[in-house]
C-alpha cells in the first residue's frame, strides 16, 4: 500500500463547552490566562462556535470532505475541539487511541464516535494505548507526533505530554523507522514546547520548522538533512516569534481534486513574510487560512490541532 502524506477526508468536533482549561495551562504556554474568567465562558463558547463553523464552511467550499461530530454536553470537555490528540487513523484501517496528561482531556475519548467511524469507514483494528496513563506516561496523538507518513519517520519533542517509551511503541506498531527522531525544543522563554506540532509541520514537498527552538544545534542540522533527503524541496524556517503566532501549527490536506492545501490560522498566515509564502506556493501548495483567534488564545492550539486526519477507506 502506497502511503500518502495527506488526505482529503478530515474529522472535526463541534464544541459544546469550549473554555479555558486550567489543567492544560500548566504545560501549555500558548494559552492566554485572560480567558480564564468564568464570567465570560458563554461568550467564549459562542465565539468559538462561530470560528469553528466558518472554518468548516471554508474547508468544504475548497472541496475538502469534513465529517463533523458534535461534542456531548456531559461530561464537560473544554478541549474537545482538538481531537487530533486522542486518536489517529491510518490507511491500513487502524485507529489508535492515545494516553493524555490532563485528566479532563481523557474524557474526550468516545466509544460512540469510534463506533460511528467504524460504521462509515473500513476499520481493521482499534489499538488503545491509554493504559500508559496508569504509569503516568503520555503521548498525545499528532500533537506529540509529527509524522512523515511517506518515509515512515516520526519526529517528536520531549515534553510532559510526550514520552519516549510510547513513541517507540508507536513506531513498532505502525512499522515506522527506528530510531524515531526525538529532540528538545523550547520557546523564547526557555519553556519546553508542549506539542511538536506547534513548532513543526510536514507536507509532501514542504516542511515548516522552528529551528531556533531546537536546543541541540547538531540535531538541527541532522533534522534539516533528513528532511532534505526525504523529498522536502522547501524547508521554511520560522522564527521563535512566528512560532508564538502558531506558524508551526499548519497541516497539509488535499481537496477532492488532489490539490495540496496548507491550512493555518489567520494569525499564522499574517506572521509569514512574502518570501516564506512564495516558497510554500512553489511546491504547488495553496495556502488557506481561518480566523480562529479565540480558539487559539483560549485553547492554546490552532488550526492543525482542530483537525483529525482521516486515512480510513469508506465502506462500500
Amino acid at each position: 500500500m502506497v502511503s500518502t502524506q495527506s488526505t482529503n477526508h478530515i474529522i472535526m468536533i463541534r464544541p459544546a463547552c469550549f473554555c479555558f482549561n486550567t489543567e492544560t495551562a500548566i504545560s501549555n504556554a500558548f494559552q492566554n490566562d485572560q480567558y480564564a474568567d468564568l464570567s465570560s465562558a458563554d461568550k467564549i463558547q459562542q465565539q468559538a462556535l462561530k470560528e469553528f463553523d466558518h472554518m468548516v464552511e471554508k474547508l468544504r467550499s475548497n472541496d475538502v470532505h469534513v465529517d463533523v461530530f458534535d461534542d456531548t454536553l456531559s461530561p464537560i470537555k473544554p478541549d474537545a475541539i482538538f481531537p487530533n490528540n486522542w486518536f489517529t487513523t491510518h490507511s491500513d484501517g487502524t485507529i489508535i487511541l492515545y494516553p493524555m496528561l490532563a485528566e479532563n482531556r481523557r474524557l474526550e475519548r468516545r466509544e460512540d464516535l469510534i463506533k460511528k467511524l467504524s460504521q462509515i469507514y473500513h476499520v481493521t483494528a482499534i489499538i488503545d494505548l491509554s493504559i500508559y496513563e496508569q504509569r503516568n506516561q503520555y503521548l498525545e496523538g499528532t500533537g506529540s507526533l509529527v509524522l512523515d507518513r511517506i518515509n515512515k519517520i516520526v519526529y517528536a519533542v520531549r515534553s510532559p505530554r510526550t514520552h519516549e517509551i510510547i513513541i517507540q511503541h508507536f513506531t513498532k506498531l505502525m512499522n515506522y523507522q527506528q530510531p524515531p527522531i526525538i529532540f528538545d525544543s523550547v520557546d523564547d522563554k526557555q519553556k519546553p514546547i508542549y506539542h511538536t506540532n506547534v513548532m513543526m509541520a510536514i507536507g509532501t514537498y514542504v516542511a515548516i520548522i522552528c529551528l531556533d527552538s531546537i536546543i541541540d544545534k547538531d540535531q538541527r542540522k541532522t533534522i534539516v538533512k533528513l528532511l532534505e533527503q526525504n523529498g522536502k524541496r522547501k524547508i521554511i524556517n520560522i522564527t521563535l516569534e512566528q512560532m508564538k503566532y502558531f506558524a508551526g501549527n499548519m497541516l497539509e490536506i488535499q481537496n477532492k481534486q488532489g490539490h495540496y492545501l496548507l491550512v493555518m490560522s489567520k494569525t499564522a498566515y499574517n506572521s509569514l513574510n512574502d518570501e516564506q509564502r512564495n516558497l510554500i506556493e512553489k511546491t504547488n501548495t495553496q495556502l488557506i487560512y481561518f480566523d480562529v483567534s479565540t480558539i487559539e488564545q483560549c485553547g492554546g492550539g490552532s488550526v492543525r490541532c482542530m483537525i483529525a486526519e482521516n486515512f480510513l477507506y469508506q465502506n462500500n
